[in-house]
Parts: C-alpha cells; sequence; structure tokens
C-alpha cells in the first residue's frame, strides 16, 4: 500500500470492545492478570508496554519499512538508547553538520561512560573509511544535516559501517519516512524526533527508533526503552498517530513551500547563501533526487553583514515565529549560533529556517520585508 494509506492503518482498526473508529487513550499504569497470572492482553504496566504505544510502534515500522520500532519520551532519549546499547571502548563516526545536542550527548555524557568517536565530513565517502577503527561499531548518519543541510550517502556509508562490522543509524526527523526511507538504502536503524515533523503540530514531544531486524542489538534498545523508563504518555502516543494520519499531505505543502522560499531567497541580494538540496545549486542535489522522494521543509540562510545583520532580519520577521525546534504548521525562524552556545561550529550569519503550511507569498513577503525589500 501506498504511504498515503499506511500513515491511517497501520497499526491502527476500531477499537474490538466499543466499535470505536478513533482508539481510546488507555491511561492505566497496570493491567489484571487472569486467574493463573498471566495476562490476557499481554499487557502488564504501562512502562513496559501500553496499547497505545504498542499501535504507535508498528504504525511507525511499517512506515519505515523496519521489523519494529520502539517509541521514547523525546528524541535525546531515542539517541542516548541507541549509544546505551554500545560497549564501553566502542567506537562511533559522527558527522561534522549535525544536530548540536546529540554532539553534546557524546561529548558530555557518552565519552566518560567510555565511548570513543570521531568527527568527519559524511559527504566525503574517503574520510568516512579513514575514521573506521578496530572498535567502530556506529556510523551516524544526518541527511540533510542539521543546520547545513549537507547530503550523505545512505547506501555508501551504510555498506562502509558493514564492511567494518558496524551498524549505520540515520537521523531521518527532517525528511520523515515521506520524504526518505533509510533501510530500505542499508541503514540497520533510524531515528525520529517525533516532537518534529511526526507530531506537526508543537504540542509534543517524543522520539523514536526503528530497526530493519529485529535483532540482539534492537533488543538491547528495548530493554534500555522499558527499564529506563524514557516512554511517551499515552497520550502523546495517541496525539502522535493522530497527527501522522495527515503527514503524507502536510510532508508535501512543506517541501512545495520550502522550495519557492528557497529560491526567492537564492535570489535576494542581502542573502550570501541558501541551504536547500532541492536547488539546483546545493552541492548534494543530484544525489538528493536519487535518495529522496521531497526535498523537505527546512532549509538555511547565511545573511550578507554578519550575525548583527541575521539577527536583525529573525527579529522583523511578523509571520515567521522567532523559536526553536521545526516541523510545525506555524513557520519558525532562528539564529542558531546564538541557541547553540560558544562551541558552535554554526555559521555566526546563519538563520534556520522551518517553512510552514502558510501560504508561501505571505512567507515570502514576510521575509522579502525582513530583508529589507
Amino acid at each position: 500500500m501506498h504511504l498515503e494509506t499506511l500513515a491511517i492503518h497501520a497499526g491502527q482498526r476500531p477499537d474490538p470492545a466499543t466499535g470505536a473508529v478513533m482508539a481510546p487513550i488507555h491511561l492505566s499504569t497496570t493491567f489484571e492478570r487472569n486467574a493463573d497470572g498471566s495476562y490476557p492482553a499481554g499487557f502488564v504496566y504501562t512502562r513496559s508496554e501500553n496499547p497505545n504505544r504498542a499501535a504507535l510502534e508498528t504504525n511507525l515500522a511499517v512506515l519505515e519499512g523496519g521489523a519494529r520500532a520502539a517509541a521514547f519520551s523525546s528524541g535525546m532519549a531515542a539517541i542516548s538508547a541507541i549509544l546505551q546499547a554500545l560497549t564501553p571502548g566502542d567506537h562511533i563516526i559522527f558527522p561534522d553538520d549535525a544536530y548540536f545536542g546529540a554532539g553534546r550527548l557524546l561529548r558530555e555524557v557518552m565519552t566518560p561512560w567510555g565511548l570513543t568517536f570521531s568527527v568527519v565530513n559524511m559527504t566525503e565517502l574517503d574520510a568516512v573509511h579513514a575514521a573506521v577503527q578496530p572498535r567502530t561499531r556506529l556510523i551516524w548518519v544526518e541527511t540533510p544535516s542539521n543546520p547545513l543541510l549537507k547530503i550523505t550517502d545512505i547506501a555508501a556509508v551504510a555498506q562502509i559501517a558493514h564492511e567494518a562490522g558496524a551498524r549505520c543509524a540515520v537521523d531521518n526527523t527532517w525528511p520523515s519516512p515521506t520524504g526518505q526511507q533509510p533501510l530500505t538504502l542499508g541503514a540497520d536503524l533510524v531515528m525520529h524526533a517525533t516532537t518534529k515533523y511526526l507530531g506537526g503540530h508543537s504540542d509534543l514531544l517524543g522520539g523514536a527508533v526503528i530497526a530493519r531486524q529485529d535483532d540482539e542489538f534492537f533488543e538491547r534498545i528495548r530493554v534500555i526503552q522499558q527499564i529506563g523508563g524514557a516512554v511517551p504518555s499515552p497520550f502523546d502516543c495517541w496525539l502522535l498517530l493522530r497527527s501522522i494520519r495527515t503527514l503524507p499531505y502536510r510532508m508535501r505543502a512543506h517541501s512545495e513551500h520550502a522550495q519557492r522560499v528557497a529560491e526567492f531567497l537564492a535570489a535576494h541580494p542581502a542573502v550570501e547563501c541558501v541551504h536547500y538540496p532541492g536547488l539546483p545549486t546545493h552541492p548534494g542535489h543530484a544525489l538528493a533526487r536519487r535518495q529522496m522522494r521531497q526535498f523537505g521543509g527546512m532549509l538555511s540562510i547565511q545573511v550578507r553583514g554578519g550575525a548583527e545583520a541575521a539577527i536583525r532580519v529573525a527579529g522583523r520577521v511578523n509571520i515567521f515565529t522567532q523559536a526553536t525546534s521545526l516541523g510545525g504548521v506555524e513557520s519558525l525562524i532562528e539564529h542558531r549560533a546564538s541557541v547553540e552556545g560558544p562551541h558552535t561550529t554554526t555559521p555566526a550569519n546563519l538563520l534556520r529556517i522551518s517553512v510552514g503550511l502558510e501560504h508561501p507569498d505571505d512567507l515570502i513577503a514576510d521575509l522579502a520585508q525582513a530583508l529589507g525589500d
């Protein structure tokens, strides 16, 4: 079936007890045993399993073409579970442009715990090859990357990982399953901050890991999920499933709007550079066309005049909102270097833009006046 159909039906069916087309929210923390001590529906305690979370995990696994999924209370909790499933002494290859929080987790939490990592330009396959060590067990990919929207060849990096006896994990938050399916390209794991496009309305926090194979490594992730307890609430799972039903249509509009905004900004004299893979001038455009169905709703620009000019532009918008996060129906703009702090590698004149579902003509007009037209 097509993704539009799967988004609505995978893991979801009318409630067998009442016939309700929309499944109820199961808020109970515990579940009744049979007289013999068994559990008739397989649910014991909601930290370990819950009907709403089970439905969500089935849906996510189907959308990404995976074997199983594990839902978490945040994207960071999902990343943490993948890293905790490794063993102290293991080595990770990490991209030089990636979500700032993931890098902080590696540096400040996982390195003291015993993991080691190398940072490389993931778009250069020779650099990825050269970074492989005897204890390399994971190569982390983020494509398009945050915030420079670099494009990494997922299939090629997955092959490098497998030849080294390692796994390839892909942060697929920005493209979403409708824009890119890394598991079909050879990746072993996909991570989502479900807070973003999957949730789509800036009203829930969540994360997920989807595995291509139901193997021992994924089972370790499940154990970490259940024992560590960083699980989403039943209500958040219900909200997320509700939002996923419209994901294919939202992503189509996000991508179409972002393309128009990017084309306008690329021609604007106040803009030094536009980072968006849908532009033919983007160095990863040809690769993005091969491995992505849509170019997504995220872009970034570098404003002429440095940090002060960029901050001034962000402060002059009316429809865009200055706020952290992305993937909601509303358009957001943010000066990333200010958010990331003194250790940032983000260019000082860069603005990250999440293009929402407002009419693109209105968004373009707002950016035009903010840039000084």
